[in-house]
């Protein structure tokens, strides 16, 4: 089963990392819940990943692409490439959600293009198998970032086939008019305003990352249930660890 979907259904927050073309991939896959591999704010195309992601075929962690754009042909680059999971930035109307859900599932539930069965998925007797496995499992992520998503964000979470609505911190707080003020009232009502629209509609809540400073417990507290951590600091603290070990 796909790791992701396995652990947000479990209750327990789902926590990934960011992950690029010069990521040790094979061993952060083996520790986190998901990668996250971004198109959005890169200067890597979806195409290009395919090394990375086939990489991680056999690893713990889930592969999950955020595309550029909401756009049927940059969403079907990142599935057929391997991506599990996908993530949409500034979605902000229910049409927009209802595109997204359909461009990643195959029919009848949705009009993806077939390029074929990947492997990472198992072994099916027939090909509707395989379809009817990937449109159970796929994650799909619209991102909550614009003043209009936030007006519109009960008709979003209640479009079928979404799994989870992602917040974009810094966007959100711009748009808010309070740029990256993430202590402000008025953010902190807006994550509020997700979380308990999210909940109603049986949607996960996340955010694409913790703001530095804040502490991850809290926001899993909170009901946010998938996110990402920098992964860095604690490799090379682990790593100093070994060597302070060794006798020289």
């Amino acid at each position: 089963m796909n790791t992701l979907k396995k652990v947000l259904n479990s209750g327990k927050a789902a926590i990934g990392a960011s992950a690029s073309i010069g990521s040790p991939v094979e061993v952060l896959a083996d520790a986190y819940d998901f990668l996250l591999f971004d198109t959005q704010h890169s200067p890597v195309e979806i195409k290009e990943l395919m090394p990375k992601i086939q990489a991680m075929k056999g690893k713990r962690a889930t592969p999950v692409v955020r595309v550029g754009e909401n756009r049927q042909d940059q969403v079907c680059y990142a599935l057929d490439i391997g991506a599990r999971g996908i993530i949409a930035p500034m979605v902000n109307t229910k049409k927009e959600a209802e595109a997204l859900v359909q461009w990643c599932r195959y029919p009848f539930v949705g009009k993806r293009s077939s390029a074929g069965p990947k492997g990472e998925w198992g072994e099916f007797g027939n090909y509707r198998e395989y379809m009817d496995r990937v449109n159970e499992e796929l994650v799909v992520i619209p991102m909550i970032e614009t003043m209009e998503s936030m007006g519109n964000i009960e008709e979003i979470v209640s479009v079928p086939g979404i799994d989870v609505l992602l917040i974009g911190p810094s966007d959100l707080s711009i748009n808010l008019g309070i740029p990256l003020d993430y202590a402000n009232p008025k953010y902190r009502e807006a994550l509020d305003k997700i979380v308990s629209s999210s909940e109603d509609a049986g949607v996960i809540p996340g955010m694409y990352f913790i703001p530095a400073g804040q502490d991850p417990s809290d926001f899993s507290e909170r009901g946010f249930k998938f996110f990402t951590l920098p992964w860095t600091k604690w490799a090379t603290t682990g790593i100093n660890n070994g060597l302070s070990s060794v006798k020289r």
